[in-house]
């Protein structure tokens, strides 16, 4: 079942066009990487299809899923990391789109909230400063929050970037796990071998565009590599 559409999309900035005429669906339970070397549009066209930037010309659309209903990890800056919140008031952030304009958290969303540091493997961080943990910690808190906004989509902007290999690969475990479970993964990344070993769909921004299964992509590549 497809969740969102996009038609010949024009992305940049104002008179800057960094990409056109990107047209992919993604369907219920895909694990779709978006690759490409920098300044191809990637983090543009996922700015776009969170709702955070207007793309230049073509349209989105969402079908089986809910804009409002997604997760997002985006990539941290210097000053997010050293964010002094206790990680149980970040994981319940992520609550706040369901809350409207209710004050308080509700029963249901502190328990939502619970499963997920849970799953992510971080009660015991519970009332810990967000400051004091390491990279992998706070990713983990940081995609206990993004769970909480969602049980459909997730978009994760290079969540590894900075991460040793040890815990690169309990990321990229928890993910594939999460999209295993149903959740469909929508993943920026510069890391060729994972996207080729973990998503389902790849999308190749750039001169070389690509937009289909990754076993086509890595045939593709391969092909190209044997005629080079």
């Amino acid at each position: 079942m497809e969740q969102i559409v996009c038609r010949d999309l024009k992305l940049g900035y104002e008179k800057t066009v960094v990409a056109d005429g990107v047209s992919f669906t993604v369907s219920k339970g895909d694990y779709l990487c978006i690759v490409g070397e920098n300044g191809t549009g990637k983090s543009t066209l996922m700015k776009v299809m969170l709702g955070l930037l207007k793309p230049l010309g073509g349209s989105i659309e969402f079908v089986g899923a809910s804009a409002r209903r997604i997760g997002y990890l985006p990539q941290q800056t210097e000053v997010q990391k050293d964010f002094p919140a206790a990680v149980k008031e970040i994981v319940l952030s992520g609550c706040l789109n369901k809350s409207g304009l209710r004050p308080f958290y509700t029963k249901a969303q502190k328990a939502l909230a619970a499963r997920n540091m849970e799953k992510m493997g971080i009660t015991a961080l519970a009332g810990r400063s967000y400051r004091e943990l390491s990279g992998g910690q706070q990713q983990r808190v940081l995609l206990a929050r993004a769970l909480c906004a969602t049980e459909e989509l997730l978009f994760l902007d290079e969540p590894v970037a900075g991460l040793d290999p040890k815990v690169t690969e309990e990321m990229y475990a928890v993910i594939e796990g999460l999209n295993k479970e149903g959740m469909t993964v929508i993943m920026i990344s510069h890391d060729m071998a994972a996207a080729l070993r973990y998503s389902s769909h790849i999308l190749n921004m750039g001169n070389d565009f690509f937009f289909g299964p990754t076993a086509d992509f890595a045939a593709r590549r391969e092909g190209g590599e044997q005629n080079g």
